[in-house]
C-alpha cells in the first residue's frame, strides 16, 4: 500500500486566512501536485507556477532557458522532500500576481483502503479572484467591497460582483468534486485481460 502525505496549504499574507488541508500520495508527480493545489484552493490553472524546496524549483521548463525550473512532470513529491531534506515547500502561482503558498508536511502515513486521493480534509477562506493584482489588488478589492463610495467599487463590482463575494466562504462540495475528478483521472487502470481463443 502506498503512503500518503497530509499537506497544510496556506496562502501567505492573506486575511481572512485561506487554508486547505489535503492528502496526496507521497509519490505524486509535482505537476499533479500543482493540479491538486489548484483544485483545492479554487484557482483556475491559468498561469505558470513553481514548487520550491529550499533552493530547488520545479515547474514548466521554458524552452531555451537553462536557469528555469526543473521539469515538474519528471519529479515526485517524495524525491523533492528527500533531495532537499525539507518539511516545508513553497508554491508560487501566477508570477504576475505572485501568490505565494506555504506547503507544510504534517504527516506521512499509509493510505486508507478504498480512499481516493487527493482528498480534502479541512478548508478555510475563499481564494482571491484570478488576476486581481496580487495582494495589493486583493486588499483594494476588499476595501471597495466594504465601502460603497470607494473610487474603484463600480469597476470591481462589474468584474467580480462584490456583494456576492464572501472572503470567508468555502465551497467544500466543489473542492471535493474537483479533487475526486483528479483522483479518478489518475487512478491506475487495471490491465486489460487478453481473451483466449476457444
Amino acid at each position: 500500500m502506498t503512503a500518503i502525505v497530509r499537506l497544510k496549504i496556506t496562502l501567505d499574507d492573506i486575511e481572512p486566512k485561506v487554508m486547505r488541508r489535503i492528502e496526496v500520495p507521497l509519490d505524486i508527480r509535482l505537476d499533479r501536485l500543482h493540479l491538486a493545489i489548484q483544485a483545492a484552493m479554487g484557482w483556475t490553472n491559468s498561469h505558470l507556477y513553481e514548487i520550491r524546496a529550499r533552493d530547488i524549483g520545479w515547474g514548466l521548463p521554458v524552452p531555451g532557458v537553462s536557469d528555469g525550473p526543473l521539469d515538474a512532470r519528471k519529479a515526485r513529491l517524495v524525491d523533492a522532500l528527500e533531495d532537499a531534506g525539507a518539511k516545508t515547500l513553497k508554491y508560487v502561482y501566477d508570477f504576475g500576481d505572485n501568490w505565494e503558498h506555504t506547503l507544510k508536511i504534517e504527516r506521512i502515513e499509509p493510505a486508507a483502503p478504498g480512499v481516493a486521493y487527493p482528498r480534502l480534509l479541512d478548508a478555510a477562506g475563499h481564494c482571491p479572484p484570478e488576476d486581481v493584482g496580487g495582494y495589493p489588488g486583493y486588499m483594494e478589492m476588499l476595501a471597495a467591497k466594504a465601502d460603497p463610495d470607494h473610487e474603484r467599487r463600480a469597476e470591481f463590482d462589474e468584474w467580480i460582483e462584490l456583494d456576492g463575494f464572501d472572503p470567508a466562504a468555502v465551497d467544500i462540495p466543489a473542492i471535493d468534486l474537483a479533487l475526486l475528478a483528479l483522483a479518478r483521472k489518475w487512478a491506475r487502470k487495471p490491465a486489460a485481460r487478453k481473451r483466449r481463443a476457444v
